[in-house]
């Protein structure tokens, strides 16, 4: 049901048990995977996440980077008929967005549907400026926000080879 999006009860032809069985056996797995992975992945970065992930970024090149931002659009089949208008994506039919921040070894520290939120606080010095808000590292899709850093597609040139 989770991996191919499946009603309960189209699983009873492939594994031969009924539709309450199925519902009741999703949700303890969910629980389950909730009580052993809460304390340690499913939680927002505490201060020392931060000043890991800040490190890692500045030995990479990125100096105050928390991580990067990609999302994407999942076509919302039973999306109600009033809200169909404010969810219509460019295809012009309702979409939801999914976000997703991923720092270097692909920790997913966030991911959410709606609109973006804002980073935690981290501090760091760029070339003599301190900074006092970390950023994610995006592509050109996104609006210039002081939280998300757009790319340079194939820099021409030393110039263009910075980033900030």
């Amino acid at each position: 049901m989770l991996a191919y999006g499946l009603p309960a009860d189209a699983t009873d032809e492939y594994i031969k048990i009924g539709e309450s069985t199925t519902i009741e056996s999703l949700k303890r797995f969910c629980r389950a995977v909730v009580e052993v992975f809460a304390e340690r992945y499913l939680r927002s970065p505490n201060a020392n996440d931060v000043a890991r992930l800040l490190h890692v970024g500045e030995q990479r090149g990125f100096p105050g980077m928390l991580g990067s931002l990609d999302c994407m659009h999942w076509k919302w089949k039973n999306c109600p008929t009033a809200w169909a208008g404010q969810y219509a994506g460019r295809s012009g039919s309702p979409t939801i967005i999914l976000e997703v921040v991923a720092d270097y070894d692909l920790w997913i520290w966030h991911a959410f549907f709606g609109l973006p939120g804002i980073s935690p606080p981290a501090h760091y010095i760029i070339q003599g400026k301190e900074y006092n808000m970390g950023y994610y590292l995006a592509d050109g899709i996104y609006p210039k926000w002081s939280t998300l850093v757009q790319t340079i597609r194939d820099p021409r040139g030393p110039k263009k080879n910075y980033l900030l």
